[in-house]
């Protein structure tokens, strides 16, 4: 082959590809930044992979939110978003609307989900993570995805949004079908989406005749200008909190875990600095992880409203376009050696939570829960190392999020570090 011509383009979404995408990305930075290509759905989109233009598209207000812009409506019906939501009723959510309803929305919600009540949540997060932590120490081995990484944000999400402890076992079987992605039951994620649905609408009730100090609870009060939540409004934003607020973290904390027994040297790092009482690398290596092999993938969708040109390639107008997280994250013009995994990088300005008025409203919390999983875990597990081979692996299929199946690791055992409670 000459040494100037361009090697063929990279097969996407396939088993191989998700294994490890990166070189994939890196093809269509260098060759083709902004992409068209069918999805396995079916559905043409655009891909957009470059730093520069992804930081662009999302913060341009030509590109919509709602799936109602989509041009090919008919045929992408139920294909552009997540499964049951639209026969759920559960679409008004801010991940689906565009100002001003999305600004009314967000400011609504953000009453009731501030940095305060995040802050607040800290210890009853460590107390989870030890919990959960003390459920298998004893055993020496575990699946860490499945016995940690999974349960530790739905309880605590569970707890925020005011989910009954009876109840909050339930959520976790809705929640762990919907992360299958296509590896359980046919429609088992629509079915799960609906109960989730019905059973949020009870609580919704339930909880306006007596209201507690919870997210949902707050979502009723919440009012601006006099304007409340309609119940609809308010079961959609509970739903996207706990959609939204859980499969995030338990990407963030498997694949920073991962990455984490992948680089032996960055993890000695962070294990003598959080020795030594100094958080910082802490707080800098949670920012990197989330930039080297980050939780969200690719952005939610967006859908022109009209004819437009990102990095000099022209979209029409009802296009679906998708901003490539994963590999703007990666690009060399922004980040220096991105392929590199260093828990000290500095101007660490990624994309993993989005940019613009779409910016993840939960990211604090998963910040926080992040952080306290991954130091916890190496404080009480100094040894954890990983117990299948990496090509063994596998990753989650689906379009927007990035997450293994399981995480098989090792350790020596320990006893609990919590009492058993009372009988």
């Amino acid at each position: 082959m000459h040494e100037n011509s361009t090697p063929p383009a990279p097969k996407l979404f396939t088993w191989e590809f998700a294994s490890d995408p990166y070189p994939a990305y890196a093809w269509l930075r260098e060759h083709a930044p902004v992409h068209r290509t069918e999805l396995p759905s079916g559905v043409e989109a655009w891909l957009v992979t470059r730093y520069a233009d992804a930081r662009q598209a999302l913060a341009d207000q030509r590109l919509s939110k709602n799936p109602v812009h989509h041009s090919e409506h008919a045929h992408g019906k139920g294909k552009v978003g997540i499964p049951g939501e639209r026969s759920a009723n559960l679409m008004t959510h801010l991940l689906n609307i565009d100002p001003p309803d999305h600004t009314r929305l967000r400011r609504l919600v953000s009453k009731a989900f501030t940095p305060r009540r995040v802050a607040e949540f800290a210890p009853r997060v460590q107390e989870l993570t030890d919990r959960l932590i003390d459920g298998f120490c004893e055993k020496g081995a575990a699946d860490l995805i499945h016995e940690f990484a999974f349960p530790l944000p739905i309880y605590a999400i569970c707890d925020m949004l005011g989910v009954p402890p009876e109840d909050q076992d339930d959520f976790r079987d809705w929640a762990g079908m919907m992360i299958r992605h296509g590896g359980g039951p046919r429609g088992g994620v629509a079915r799960s989406v609906k109960k989730m649905r019905t059973y949020l609408a009870e609580l919704i009730h339930r909880k306006r005749e007596d209201l507690g100090d919870d997210l949902i609870s707050g979502l009723i009060r919440a009012s601006d200008h006099g304007e409340h939540l309609t119940e609809n409004e308010a079961a959609a934003m509970a739903f996207i909190l706990l959609f939204a607020g859980f499969e995030t973290t338990v990407n963030l904390i498997g694949n920073g875990t991962y990455a984490l027994l992948r680089h032996p040297e960055q993890r000695e790092r962070l294990q003598r600095a959080l020795a030594e009482g100094d958080a910082s690398l802490l707080a800098t290596g949670v920012e990197e992880l989330l930039r080297y092999d980050g939780p969200v993938e690719l952005a939610t969708w967006r859908f022109a409203t009209q004819d437009l040109v990102i990095g000099g390639q022209r979209i029409a107008e009802g296009d679906p376009v998708l901003v490539v997280l994963a590999a703007a994250d990666r690009d060399p013009e922004r980040f220096a050696d991105p392929d590199v995994l260093d828990l000290s990088r500095r101007d660490n300005q990624h994309l993993g939570y989005g940019h613009g008025i779409h910016y993840c409203l939960g990211a604090p919390l998963a910040r926080l829960e992040g952080q306290t999983a991954l130091a916890t875990l190496l404080r009480r597990l100094p040894d954890l190392r990983l117990a299948a081979e990496p090509d063994d692996l596998r990753w989650r299929g689906g379009l927007i999020m990035r997450g293994l199946r399981t995480l098989p690791v090792e350790f020596t055992a320990r006893p609990p570090a919590q009492a058993p409670a009372c009988p």
